[in-house]
Protein backbone atom coordinates (compact mmCIF):
# COMPACT_ATOMS: atom_id res chain seq x y z
CA UNK A 1 0.00 0.00 0.00
CA UNK A 2 1.16 3.14 -1.19
CA UNK A 3 2.15 5.88 1.92
CA UNK A 4 -0.15 8.22 1.14
CA UNK A 5 -3.30 6.16 1.02
CA UNK A 6 -2.51 6.42 4.90
CA UNK A 7 -1.53 10.28 4.77
CA UNK A 8 -5.32 10.64 3.00
CA UNK A 9 -6.98 8.59 5.62
CA UNK A 10 -5.54 10.92 8.62
CA UNK A 11 -6.87 13.65 6.37
CA UNK A 12 -4.11 15.67 5.31
CA UNK A 13 -5.11 19.07 3.77
CA UNK A 14 -2.44 19.30 0.60
CA UNK A 15 -2.81 21.70 -2.04
CA UNK A 16 -0.66 20.93 -4.83
CA UNK A 17 0.48 22.93 -8.53
CA UNK A 18 1.02 21.35 -11.02
CA UNK A 19 2.51 23.70 -14.54
CA UNK A 20 3.48 22.38 -17.47
CA UNK A 21 7.32 24.45 -18.48
CA UNK A 22 6.28 26.95 -21.43
CA UNK A 23 6.63 27.05 -25.01
CA UNK A 24 9.78 25.65 -26.23
CA UNK A 25 11.86 25.38 -29.15
CA UNK A 26 10.70 21.64 -29.61
CA UNK A 27 6.90 22.64 -29.50
CA UNK A 28 7.49 25.13 -32.29
CA UNK A 29 9.93 23.06 -34.55
CA UNK A 30 10.80 19.20 -34.11
CA UNK A 31 14.01 19.92 -35.38
CA UNK A 32 15.06 21.40 -32.15
CA UNK A 33 14.64 18.09 -30.29
CA UNK A 34 17.50 17.24 -33.03
CA UNK A 35 19.61 19.79 -32.60
CA UNK A 36 20.29 20.46 -28.64
CA UNK A 37 18.41 16.94 -27.72
CA UNK A 38 15.34 16.41 -26.02
CA UNK A 39 16.88 17.53 -22.40
CA UNK A 40 18.46 21.03 -23.27
CA UNK A 41 15.76 22.31 -25.68
CA UNK A 42 15.69 25.56 -23.89
CA UNK A 43 11.58 27.69 -23.84
CA UNK A 44 10.78 30.22 -26.18
CA UNK A 45 10.87 33.82 -24.99
CA UNK A 46 7.18 33.52 -25.62
CA UNK A 47 7.15 30.59 -23.40
CA UNK A 48 8.81 32.12 -20.95
CA UNK A 49 6.32 34.87 -20.51
CA UNK A 50 3.59 32.24 -20.48
CA UNK A 51 5.26 30.93 -17.38
CA UNK A 52 5.60 34.34 -15.64
CA UNK A 53 1.43 34.55 -16.49
CA UNK A 54 1.13 31.39 -14.86
CA UNK A 55 2.99 32.49 -12.29
CA UNK A 56 1.31 35.49 -11.66
CA UNK A 57 -1.70 33.48 -11.12
CA UNK A 58 -0.95 31.07 -8.56
CA UNK A 59 0.20 34.13 -6.88
CA UNK A 60 -3.25 35.64 -6.62
CA UNK A 61 -4.75 32.59 -5.62
CA UNK A 62 -2.41 32.30 -2.75
CA UNK A 63 -3.07 35.91 -1.97
CA UNK A 64 -6.91 35.27 -1.75
CA UNK A 65 -6.64 32.45 0.79
CA UNK A 66 -6.82 33.05 4.94
CA UNK A 67 -3.40 34.01 6.41
CA UNK A 68 -3.50 31.08 8.61
CA UNK A 69 -4.18 28.92 5.19
CA UNK A 70 -0.44 30.28 3.62
CA UNK A 71 2.76 28.09 4.32
CA UNK A 72 5.88 27.81 2.57
CA UNK A 73 6.28 26.59 -1.03
CA UNK A 74 7.59 23.49 -1.72
CA UNK A 75 8.95 23.67 -5.99
CA UNK A 76 9.96 20.29 -7.66
CA UNK A 77 10.67 20.45 -10.95
CA UNK A 78 11.86 18.12 -14.18
CA UNK A 79 16.03 18.14 -14.45
CA UNK A 80 15.14 19.22 -17.98
CA UNK A 81 16.15 22.61 -19.62
CA UNK A 82 12.85 24.00 -20.01
CA UNK A 83 11.29 23.01 -16.87
CA UNK A 84 14.49 24.47 -14.76
CA UNK A 85 13.60 28.13 -16.80
CA UNK A 86 10.10 27.19 -16.12
CA UNK A 87 11.11 26.93 -12.46
CA UNK A 88 12.77 30.38 -12.37
CA UNK A 89 10.00 32.31 -14.65
CA UNK A 90 7.84 31.39 -11.50
CA UNK A 91 10.55 32.29 -9.28
CA UNK A 92 10.66 36.01 -10.74
CA UNK A 93 6.76 36.55 -9.22
CA UNK A 94 5.84 34.19 -6.40
CA UNK A 95 5.93 35.86 -3.22
CA UNK A 96 9.72 35.56 -2.13
CA UNK A 97 8.15 35.17 1.37
CA UNK A 98 6.67 32.11 0.45
CA UNK A 99 9.35 30.44 -1.02
CA UNK A 100 10.35 27.17 0.64
CA UNK A 101 12.43 24.09 -0.75
CA UNK A 102 13.26 24.14 -4.41
CA UNK A 103 14.51 20.88 -5.36
CA UNK A 104 14.69 18.86 -8.86
CA UNK A 105 13.91 15.15 -9.36
CA UNK A 106 14.91 13.15 -12.36
CA UNK A 107 11.48 10.97 -11.67
CA UNK A 108 9.60 13.96 -13.27
CA UNK A 109 11.50 13.62 -16.37
CA UNK A 110 9.78 13.64 -19.86
CA UNK A 111 8.63 10.49 -21.37
CA UNK A 112 11.34 8.45 -23.04
CA UNK A 113 10.52 7.61 -26.51
CA UNK A 114 13.56 5.65 -27.38
CA UNK A 115 14.25 5.23 -30.91
CA UNK A 116 11.55 7.82 -31.46
CA UNK A 117 13.13 10.34 -29.11
CA UNK A 118 13.32 13.31 -31.56
CA UNK A 119 11.30 12.04 -33.98
CA UNK A 120 7.48 13.16 -33.22
CA UNK A 121 6.09 12.39 -37.01
CA UNK A 122 4.44 8.50 -37.27
CA UNK A 123 5.28 8.95 -41.27
CA UNK A 124 9.19 9.17 -40.07
CA UNK A 125 9.02 7.14 -37.17
CA UNK A 126 7.43 4.53 -39.51
CA UNK A 127 10.19 5.43 -42.19
CA UNK A 128 13.37 5.02 -40.48
CA UNK A 129 12.32 2.25 -38.02
CA UNK A 130 9.46 -0.16 -40.08
CA UNK A 131 10.03 -3.00 -38.13
CA UNK A 132 10.27 -1.56 -35.07
CA UNK A 133 7.22 0.98 -35.54
CA UNK A 134 4.95 -1.77 -36.66
CA UNK A 135 5.88 -3.96 -33.28
CA UNK A 136 4.56 -0.90 -31.89
CA UNK A 137 1.36 -0.36 -33.66
CA UNK A 138 0.84 -3.47 -32.81
CA UNK A 139 1.46 -3.37 -29.26
CA UNK A 140 -0.76 0.26 -29.31
CA UNK A 141 -3.63 -1.70 -31.05
CA UNK A 142 -3.78 -5.01 -28.71
CA UNK A 143 -2.44 -3.01 -25.41
CA UNK A 144 -3.64 0.27 -25.73
CA UNK A 145 -1.71 3.24 -25.87
CA UNK A 146 -0.88 3.40 -22.05
CA UNK A 147 0.75 -0.20 -22.26
CA UNK A 148 2.59 0.32 -25.53
CA UNK A 149 6.46 0.61 -24.70
CA UNK A 150 8.10 2.35 -27.89
CA UNK A 151 11.08 0.78 -28.64
CA UNK A 152 13.98 1.20 -26.56
CA UNK A 153 11.68 3.88 -24.54
CA UNK A 154 9.38 3.92 -21.80
CA UNK A 155 5.41 3.51 -21.90
CA UNK A 156 2.93 5.92 -20.48
CA UNK A 157 2.48 3.11 -17.58
CA UNK A 158 6.29 3.48 -17.15
CA UNK A 159 6.11 6.81 -16.36
CA UNK A 160 2.82 6.29 -14.30
CA UNK A 161 5.13 3.86 -11.91
CA UNK A 162 8.34 6.20 -11.69
CA UNK A 163 5.98 9.43 -10.74
CA UNK A 164 3.95 6.84 -7.78
CA UNK A 165 7.28 6.76 -6.33
CA UNK A 166 7.97 10.62 -6.89
CA UNK A 167 4.19 10.93 -5.39
CA UNK A 168 6.01 9.32 -1.90
CA UNK A 169 8.35 11.83 -1.18
CA UNK A 170 5.78 14.84 -1.80
CA UNK A 171 3.48 12.85 0.81
CA UNK A 172 6.31 12.19 3.39
CA UNK A 173 6.88 16.17 2.95
CA UNK A 174 3.30 16.61 3.12
CA UNK A 175 3.40 14.96 6.96
CA UNK A 176 5.91 16.82 8.33
CA UNK A 177 3.97 20.04 7.27
CA UNK A 178 5.53 20.75 3.50
CA UNK A 179 2.00 20.85 1.84
CA UNK A 180 1.94 23.56 -0.39
CA UNK A 181 3.59 22.04 -3.42
CA UNK A 182 4.26 23.77 -7.46
CA UNK A 183 5.40 20.54 -9.56
CA UNK A 184 7.06 21.68 -12.55
CA UNK A 185 6.87 19.13 -14.85
CA UNK A 186 5.86 17.81 -18.49
CA UNK A 187 2.86 16.73 -19.78
CA UNK A 188 2.50 12.74 -19.77
CA UNK A 189 4.53 13.74 -16.23
CA UNK A 190 2.11 15.68 -14.85
CA UNK A 191 -0.99 14.09 -15.95
CA UNK A 192 0.43 10.73 -14.40
CA UNK A 193 0.96 12.82 -10.79
CA UNK A 194 -2.90 13.74 -11.47
CA UNK A 195 -3.92 10.47 -12.04
CA UNK A 196 -2.00 8.09 -9.37
CA UNK A 197 -2.67 10.77 -6.53
CA UNK A 198 -6.85 11.15 -7.38
CA UNK A 199 -6.52 7.45 -8.03
CA UNK A 200 -7.91 7.60 -11.39
CA UNK A 201 -8.58 4.49 -13.87
CA UNK A 202 -6.23 4.31 -16.98
CA UNK A 203 -9.41 4.54 -19.00
CA UNK A 204 -8.94 8.50 -17.77
CA UNK A 205 -5.53 8.66 -18.91
CA UNK A 206 -6.34 7.40 -22.36
CA UNK A 207 -9.03 9.55 -22.62
CA UNK A 208 -7.49 12.78 -21.73
CA UNK A 209 -4.97 15.07 -22.76
CA UNK A 210 -2.23 16.74 -21.85
CA UNK A 211 -1.98 20.13 -20.01
CA UNK A 212 -1.21 23.02 -22.62
CA UNK A 213 2.37 24.88 -21.99
CA UNK A 214 2.45 26.95 -18.67
CA UNK A 215 -1.39 25.33 -18.08
CA UNK A 216 -1.87 25.30 -14.53
CA UNK A 217 -3.87 22.59 -12.74
CA UNK A 218 -4.61 22.79 -9.06
CA UNK A 219 -5.44 19.71 -6.77
CA UNK A 220 -6.42 20.64 -3.17
CA UNK A 221 -8.45 18.69 -0.31
CA UNK A 222 -8.16 16.99 2.96
CA UNK A 223 -8.26 12.90 2.03
CA UNK A 224 -8.55 11.38 -0.71
CA UNK A 225 -12.12 10.98 -1.15
CA UNK A 226 -12.37 15.32 -1.04
CA UNK A 227 -8.94 15.71 -3.60
CA UNK A 228 -10.52 18.18 -6.44
CA UNK A 229 -8.55 19.41 -9.16
CA UNK A 230 -9.10 22.40 -10.79
CA UNK A 231 -7.98 24.05 -14.26
CA UNK A 232 -6.54 27.19 -12.67
CA UNK A 233 -5.18 28.67 -15.19
CA UNK A 234 -4.73 28.81 -19.03
CA UNK A 235 -1.89 30.24 -20.54
CA UNK A 236 -2.12 32.61 -23.72
CA UNK A 237 -1.21 30.69 -27.09
CA UNK A 238 -0.16 31.80 -30.16
CA UNK A 239 -3.07 33.34 -32.30
CA UNK A 240 -2.15 32.79 -35.40
CA UNK A 241 -0.04 34.84 -37.30
CA UNK A 242 1.70 35.50 -34.30
CA UNK A 243 5.57 34.73 -34.85
CA UNK A 244 7.30 36.80 -32.53
CA UNK A 245 9.07 35.84 -29.22
CA UNK A 246 10.12 32.63 -31.24
CA UNK A 247 14.21 33.23 -30.13
CA UNK A 248 15.38 30.79 -27.28
CA UNK A 249 15.07 32.54 -23.95
CA UNK A 250 18.23 33.41 -21.95
CA UNK A 251 20.57 32.35 -24.71
CA UNK A 252 22.38 32.47 -27.83
CA UNK A 253 20.37 29.56 -28.49
CA UNK A 254 19.06 29.22 -32.55
CA UNK A 255 17.61 26.84 -34.58
CA UNK A 256 19.90 25.60 -37.51
CA UNK A 257 18.77 26.48 -40.64
CA UNK A 258 16.75 23.72 -42.06
CA UNK A 259 18.94 22.83 -45.33
CA UNK A 260 21.53 22.63 -42.73
CA UNK A 261 22.89 19.27 -41.75
CA UNK A 262 23.48 18.64 -37.78
CA UNK A 263 26.13 16.78 -36.14
CA UNK A 264 25.39 14.68 -33.20
CA UNK A 265 28.58 13.54 -30.98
Amino acid sequence: MMAYINFGQHGLFMRIFLVRHGESLGNIDEQAYRQFGDHNVPLTEWGYRQVLEAGRAIAAYLKALPSAELRKLSIWHSPFLRTRQSKDALLEVLPAELIGDIREDYLLREQDFGLFTEIYDHAEQKRKFPDEFEKWARLRNNSGKFYARPPDGESRADVAQRVRLFLQTVMHDAENGKNNVIIVGHGVTNRAFEMNFLHCPVDWFERSDNPGNADVTLIEGRHSADYRSILLHKASDRGQGQDELREAHGSELMLAPKDRAIDHP
